[in-house]
């Protein structure tokens, strides 16, 4: 939903939610454009709709992008540009909360930028970004990709790089994560003020836990 004020980022599961992807020209969200996007709706843990199209970035398509999604500047030639599309996906997500995978860092800040620039407004959805969760509750993991994530749970990675395989996998991937949240053995420590993770930091006289959402919460605990 479009309105004043962005929405919090969330550490835990939900049954109903939209997940997300981006694809893009590339990783800067000041000069790049959204050349893809694709969302599932979810309830009660089972996809119930889609969405998904290919955007004319207004830009040409950088060689190295085409590599990574195999999407080119002939493929968007006739596809509509991203203020319609994005006005089509804040009706599909209403108010629901919404999942993607680096989504806090990058799928948000796309999203955020372009909603200001065409709307003056900006989406209010809370949101769970699928990163943070496995980084947390799978620390054993040496990487925490999409395709890393798949692998593990054993989900096939056929069609990676394209918005909505993307959903479909992570989709999978938020499902399974929430069995690593419920585990008692994997609990993980949580801010008290703004709810987000807590974790091990050095300081000057040693251990302590921080907040992530530094410097926004600047909560600590001592170890």
């Amino acid at each position: 939903m479009l309105t004043n004020n962005s929405g919090k980022r969330l550490i835990k599961y939900v049954p109903d939610y939209v997940l997300f992807d981006l694809e893009t020209t590339g990783i800067s969200c000041k000069t790049d454009e959204v050349v893809e996007i694709s969302a599932l709706k979810v309830e009660n843990g089972l996809v119930v709709d889609e969405f998904s199209t290919l955007v004319n970035p207004g830009i040409p398509i950088p060689y190295y992008a085409s590599e990574v999604n195999g999407i080119t500047d002939d493929m968007v030639a006739d596809a509509p540009g991203f203020v319609t599309v994005l006005a089509e996906f804040a009706a599909f997500a209403g108010d629901e909360i919404l999942v993607g995978h680096n989504i806090n860092t990058f799928d948000m800040k796309f999203i955020q930028r372009d909603a200001e620039k065409y709307f003056g407004k900006v989406f209010g959805n809370d949101y769970i970004d699928t990163l943070v969760l496995a980084r947390a509750y799978l620390p054993e993991l040496s990487h925490h990709t999409l395709s890393d994530l798949a692998r593990y749970y054993h989900i096939s990675t056929k069609g990676a790089h394209r918005a909505l395989n993307d959903c479909k996998m992570n989709q999978r991937i938020f499902e399974s994560l929430k069995e690593e949240m419920e585990d008692p053995a994997k609990a993980v420590k949580k801010c008290p003020k703004c709810g987000n993770l807590l974790k091990k930091r050095n300081g000057k006289f040693g251990e302590f836990y921080g907040c992530m959402s530094y410097p926004d919460c600047k909560y600590t605990e001592n170890i």
